[in-house]
C-alpha cells in the first residue's frame, strides 16, 4: 500500500512538473546570442540622437502588438536619425516574438549605451539601429557564429554528414529568397546524416532584402559552416544583420520553446513536498488561468469588432496578411477621426485621408464607403494584389483594417497627388515639363512590365488611367487603384467576365463591347495616356469647333497628315524633344489599335523607349476612329485627389456566359 502510494504521489509530482515546465517553456524568456556594438560611431547621453534612439526602440517594442514579425521604421530628422528594425525568427510565436523584441530592446540598450550602431541576436529574433539607412541593403559585418561541439565524433566526421549538411544549403538560400514575400518568411529542410542522425536546418532574410540579396546573403553565411565549424558540431547558427542560418540535429524550428528545464527539490520531508506541490498547483492554475482569461477576452473583442463574415471573405488567405492588419482605433487616431481638415480625396468608393500612424509615418488612408461599389470581392482582391507587388512604380501597400462594415486600405503617402492633377489643369500642366513627362511615360511602361511579366503573379490592372497615377516629390510614377485588377495565370492569354468595370475612353473595344480582357487591355489604356501626356488634354475633349473628334482621331489625323507636333501641349514648346516626342505619338497610335493582336506587348514598348535607335512599325487606324460621328460620353467622374477612388459602371454583356479568373 505505501508502495502505491508513493508511487502516485510520484506520478503526481512528475505531472504538475512536466506541466509547469511546458508551460513555463512556452512562455519563456528568449535565448541570447551575443550583441555587437559600434566604437567607431558613439553619441553623447541626452541628446537629439539619444532620444530619437529611445524612441526609436520604443517603436519597435510597441509594434510587435500588431503582430508584426518585421518592422522597420525611423525616428528623428537630419543628422539626427535613427534607423532600426526587427525581425523574429519565421516559426516563433507571436507571443514569444513580442517578448524576444522586448528583451532585445532593453538589452541592446543596456549593453551598447553610447553606440550609433549596434544590432543584437536572440534564438527567436534579432533587433538592429544605425545612425545611417540600410533598409534594404544586405549586410553581413558584423556577424556571430554560434557551435555545438558534442555528439557521435564517427558520425559528425562522416562523409554522410558533410554531404547531408551541403543538400541542406544548397537548397536553402533559394526556398528562402522565394519565401521572402509570402506569409512564411523562412525555409527549412532536413536530410539524414546516418542511420540514427537527422539534420534540420532553417535560413531566413529580413524581408526588405530583394530576393538576389537574399540568395547571396545565406549562400554566404552557410559557407561559413563548411569554413570553420561543423566538424563534430551537432548544431551550428551564423546571424548576419539581414539574415541567419542554422541547424540542428533535432527538428527545433518545429518547437517555440528554448528555456533549459527547471528542476524542483525536496528535503524529503513529506511535508515540506506537499508544500512545494501546492504551490506549484497555485502556480499551474494561475497561469491556465491567465492565459484561459486573456485568451477568451481576445477572442470576444474579436468577435465584437469584425463582422464573421468579413473574415471569411479572406479565407485561408487571411494567414497572409495578418502582419499588415491595422486595428480600427488605429486608424481613426492617425487620421484624428477622420476629420475634414484630414480629407486629401473623394471619389465614387469613398474617401481618402492623410494620416500620422505612431511611429510617425504618413500614410494616405482610403476608406470605402458603405454603399461602395466596391464589396467584400473587390476590397480582398486589392488587398491581396497589393501586399504581394513590390515595385518602385507601383505604389506600396502599408495595411489594411476590416471591422464591423469598415473597410479601409494604407497606402504609403504620395504628395504630388496624381497626374490627372497637373496635366489637365490649366494652372499646373505647365509644372511638368517634357523631361518630366518622358520619364512618367518610361515609370509607368515599367510598372505595367512589371505587373504583365517580371512579378510571381501575372496581374491586368484594368483601370489603368492619370487619376490612377501617383507622382513622389520628385514627380516618379506610382500606379495605384488595384480594386479591379484580376490576377490570371501565368500561361492564360485572355479572360472574358459579364462585368465590365473601368473608365469609358480608356477601355478598348473588344472589353467594353464584349467583356475580353487582356494584357493588350492595359496596354491600350497606356497608349490612350500617352497620349494625353504629349497633348495634356483629355480623351474626352473636342479639338476642332467644327468637328467633333475624340483624341485618338485627332492624333491619327496628325499622324496621317506628318504633322505629329499639333498634338503637342503648348506649354512643351520650348522645351521638348522632336524625336522623342515623336517616337512616344507612334508608340501610343501602336498601342490603341482596333486589333489586339496588333498591339505591342509592354516589354516592346519598354525596349522602344529604352533604345534610341530602334525601328518601330507603322500603325494602324485606331480603335473608335471617329472621323466627325458624334463622341461617347466619359462614364468618370474626376475626383480633386490624386488618390481618387473612382466611379465604374458595372452592366450585363449580351447576356453571355462568362468564365472568370480567381486569385491563385
Amino acid at each position: 500500500m505505501r508502495i502505491m502510494i508513493t508511487k502516485s504521489k510520484n506520478s503526481l509530482k512528475l505531472f504538475l512538473f512536466c506541466t509547469l515546465v511546458l508551460t513555463v517553456t512556452e512562455t519563456s524568456a528568449s535565448v541570447f546570442n551575443n550583441v555587437s556594438c559600434s566604437s567607431n560611431h558613439t553619441f553623447t547621453p541626452n541628446t537629439t540622437f539619444n532620444a530619437n534612439l529611445n524612441t526609436l526602440l520604443s517603436y519597435l517594442s510597441s509594434n510587435v502588438t500588431n503582430n508584426f514579425r518585421f518592422f522597420n521604421t525611423t525616428s528623428g530628422e537630419g543628422s539626427d536619425t535613427v534607423y532600426g528594425l526587427y525581425m523574429c525568427r519565421g516559426d516563433v510565436p507571436f507571443a514569444l516574438c513580442r517578448e524576444c523584441v522586448g528583451f532585445a530592446t532593453l538589452s541592446i540598450a543596456s549593453s551598447c549605451p553610447t553606440s550609433k550602431e549596434a544590432v543584437i541576436w536572440y534564438n527567436e529574433c534579432l533587433l538592429r539601429y544605425s545612425y545611417r539607412f540600410f533598409f534594404s541593403k544586405m549586410e553581413e559585418w558584423p556577424r556571430h557564429q554560434v557551435n555545438i561541439p558534442l555528439g557521435d565524433p564517427v558520425v559528425l566526421h562522416s562523409n554522410k554528414f558533410y554531404t547531408a549538411l551541403g543538400s541542406i544549403f544548397d537548397e536553402l538560400p533559394n526556398q528562402a529568397a522565394l519565401a521572402l514575400r509570402g506569409s512564411n518568411p523562412y525555409a527549412v529542410k532536413q536530410e539524414n546524416a546516418s542511420a540514427s542522425v537527422t539534420l534540420y536546418g532553417l535560413a531566413q532574410c529580413t524581408p526588405d532584402l530583394a530576393a538576389g540579396d537574399c540568395k547571396r546573403c545565406i549562400a554566404d553565411a552557410a559557407a561559413e559552416f563548411a569554413v570553420s565549424c561543423c566538424g563534430g558540431s551537432i548544431g551550428a547558427s551564423v546571424l548576419f544583420p539581414s539574415c541567419i542560418v542554422r541547424y540542428e540535429t533535432y527538428p527545433f524550428y518545429q518547437h517555440s520553446g528554448t528555456s533549459a528545464p527547471t528542476t524542483i527539490k525536496g528535503s524529503g520531508n513529506i511535508r515540506t513536498e506537499v508544500i512545494v506541490i501546492a504551490v506549484v498547483m497555485v502556480v499551474v492554475l494561475v497561469i491556465i488561468f491567465f492565459f484561459g482569461y486573456y485568451g477568451f477576452n481576445r477572442i470576444k473583442a474579436r468577435k465584437k469588432s469584425k463582422a464573421s463574415d468579413d473574415r471569411e471573405n479572406f479565407g485561408v488567405e487571411i494567414s497572409v496578411l495578418e502582419s499588415l492588419e491595422f486595428d480600427f482605433a488605429t486608424i481613426e487616431a492617425a487620421t484624428n477621426k477622420f476629420s475634414e481638415d484630414r480629407r486629401i480625396g473623394k471619389g465614387g468608393y469613398g474617401e481618402v485621408y492623410k494620416g500620422i500612424l505612431p511611429n510617425g509615418e504618413e500614410v494616405a488612408v482610403k476608406r470605402l464607403s458603405t454603399n461602395s461599389k466596391q464589396g467584400a470581392e473587390e476590397f480582398k482582391n486589392e488587398v491581396l494584389l497589393i501586399a504581394k507587388l513590390q515595385h518602385k512604380n507601383l505604389v506600396r501597400l502599408i495595411g489594411f483594417c476590416q471591422e464591423d462594415r469598415e473597410k479601409i486600405l494604407i497606402y504609403e503617402y504620395v504628395p504630388n497627388k496624381s497626374l490627372d492633377h497637373f496635366l489637365f489643369d490649366p494652372a499646373k500642366h505647365r509644372i511638368l515639363t517634357w523631361s518630366e513627362r518622358y520619364k512618367i511615360i518610361k515609370g509607368i511602361a515599367r510598372g505595367i512590365l512589371y505587373l504583365h511579366e517580371d512579378s510571381r503573379l501575372k496581374i491586368i490592372h484594368r483601370d489603368i488611367k492619370p487619376s490612377n497615377v501617383l507622382l513622389d516629390n520628385d514627380f516618379d510614377p506610382k500606379i495605384s487603384d488595384f480594386g479591379m485588377a484580376r490576377m490570371v495565370d501565368t500561361n492564360q492569354i485572355q479572360g472574358c467576365t459579364n462585368r465590365v468595370v473601368g473608365t469609358y475612353g480608356y477601355m478598348p473595344p473588344e472589353y467594353a463591347m464584349h467583356g475580353h480582357f487582356s494584357e493588350k487591355s492595359d496596354v491600350f489604356s497606356f497608349g490612350v495616356m500617352i497620349l494625353e501626356i504629349i497633348s495634356g488634354k483629355k480623351n474626352s475633349c473636342s479639338y476642332e469647333s467644327s468637328r467633333v473628334d475624340d483624341l485618338l482621331s485627332y492624333a491619327w489625323n496628325n499622324w496621317r497628315d506628318v504633322s505629329p507636333f499639333q498634338l503637342l501641349d503648348p506649354s512643351l514648346v520650348e522645351s521638348y524633344s522632336p524625336n522623342e516626342v515623336e517616337k512616344c505619338m507612334q508608340i501610343g497610335l501602336l498601342c490603341v489599335q482596333e486589333n489586339p493582336d496588333d498591339r505591342p506587348i509592354i516589354g516592346t514598348i519598354v525596349s522602344y523607349l529604352s533604345n534610341p535607335s530602334v525601328e518601330m512599325p507603322f500603325p494602324l487606324e485606331p480603335a473608335f476612329f471617329m472621323q466627325g460621328r458624334v463622341r461617347r460620353h466619359s462614364a468618370e467622374h474626376q475626383s480633386s485627389s490624386g488618390y481618387s477612388i473612382n466611379h465604374s459602371f458595372s452592366t450585363s454583356v449580351n447576356n453571355m456566359s462568362t468564365t472568370v479568373f480567381f486569385p491563385r
